[in-house]
């Protein structure tokens, strides 16, 4: 029994899910039908299809008018609008809510504060990255230091993140925020509507989330809480960002990587990274190594492939997978091998759609291939 359509179907979920509560003889009740809802009256479906489509246009006028109230909030009074402080402030008191009705009820509004303890880090962050030094070396250097990582300085709203240490996206996270400079910032990020399975449109939606770009952010008239870095300095550090990467080239060079996320590595089983090596494909492993920790001694050398060297015995691999173990070779009467040869972009399609992949051993130079549905193995040399 639905009370109010709005509060059960959105859009055309009415029409996903009227077959399967008739499958199970689930009746619906609902006011606007006026009783029991008939799965295959034309009317009734009339109906839903239209409340539906109402309900839907409210909801868009709904969230255009939150979205809009928050836009004047945070640019116009520098309201902070919830969520989790970033690192180096923490949340305090700035009196009764604005809003009479939650004031009554003894809600109060919230500010960022600089907390004592982080706050310096940041503003020693942004120092040393003033100063030139890399991303890299500013984490490896707060780990040597024991310094915690954001989400081990603050467990209770870290739940889903290790402690660990810091990384380079934690470093890198701190020195693009521009809320450090004492103003207020949303919209940052934005949620996008994707269907779950384009080839099966009656999954509905899921929700992703990814990153605006400046020109979209909100950002305050006037600041809105005490600063940690000045505006000046925020800019030169962004700058510092900027002139960083490859040189300049008259044409821009498109790396291609045929074998990205199907390589792993024999020694450790990690994934092995895609880089580009004297102009050339190949592949990487650190195990586990990053720049912002400082090396282990009994770590292993790390790893190096080019991807041309692999190519070459992907025919081998493929042929080894793909035919029968008691099948003999297939001769002409002058003795001519007739199996067909497979070319390297057919076989990666082949492992990709049969999701197959990659072992790459460097102690003995052996190419591994394995099947998870018919677990069978395949091993070439590739010296």
């Amino acid at each position: 029994m639905v009370g109010e359509y709005g509060r059960a179907f959105y859009g055309s979920q009415y029409a996903a899910m009227a077959p399967l509560l008739e499958h199970y003889g689930v009746q619906l009740w609902m006011p606007e039908a006026g009783g029991p809802v008939d799965f295959r009256s034309e009317h009734d479906e009339k109906r839903m299809t239209e409340l539906g489509l109402s309900s839907k246009r409210e909801v868009v006028r709904t969230s255009i008018r939150v979205r809009t109230a928050m836009m004047v909030q945070t640019r116009d009074q520098g309201r902070y609008l919830g969520g989790r402080p970033p690192y180096g402030y923490r949340l305090g008191d700035a009196g009764p809510h604005p809003n009479k009705m939650h004031a009554s009820w003894g809600r109060r509004a919230h500010r960022l504060e600089p907390d004592p303890q982080t706050a310096p880090v940041v503003r020693w962050i942004f120092a040393q990255r003033l100063a030139g030094h890399s991303v890299a070396r500013i984490a490896r250097a707060l780990n040597e230091a024991g310094v915690p990582c954001p989400s081990a300085a603050d467990p209770g709203r870290n739940r889903h993140r290790s402690g660990a240490g810091w990384t380079l996206g934690a470093v890198t996270a701190i020195l693009e925020n521009p809320r450090y400079t004492g103003r207020q910032v949303w919209n940052r990020q934005r949620t996008d509507s994707e269907l779950a399975d384009p080839g099966n449109v009656t999954l509905g939606h899921k929700s992703v989330q990814r990153w605006n770009l400046p020109d979209g952010w909100v950002i305050s008239k006037r600041p809105a809480h005490p600063a940690l870095v000045s505006e000046e300095d925020f800019v030169a550090a962004q700058a510092v960002n900027a002139t960083r990467g490859p040189a300049p080239q008259a044409e821009p060079v498109v790396r291609r990587y045929l074998l990205a996320g199907l390589l792993n590595c024999g020694l450790c089983g990690r994934r092995m990274e895609s880089t580009w090596s004297n102009g050339k494909a190949a592949y990487r492993c650190r195990h586990g190594h990053t720049s912002a920790m400082a090396p282990d001694p009994a770590r292993p050398k790390n790893t190096y492939i080019r991807e041309a060297r692999l190519l070459l015995h992907l025919p081998a691999l493929h042929l080894l997978l793909s035919s029968p173990a008691t099948r003999g070779r297939r001769r002409t009467r002058a003795g001519a091998d007739v199996r067909t040869t497979v070319s390297p972009g057919e076989v990666i399609a082949y492992l990709r759609e049969h999701r197959i992949s990659l072992m790459w051993n460097p102690a003995d130079a052996t190419l591994q291939a394995r099947a998870p549905k018919t677990a069978k193995t395949a091993t070439v040399t590739a010296r």
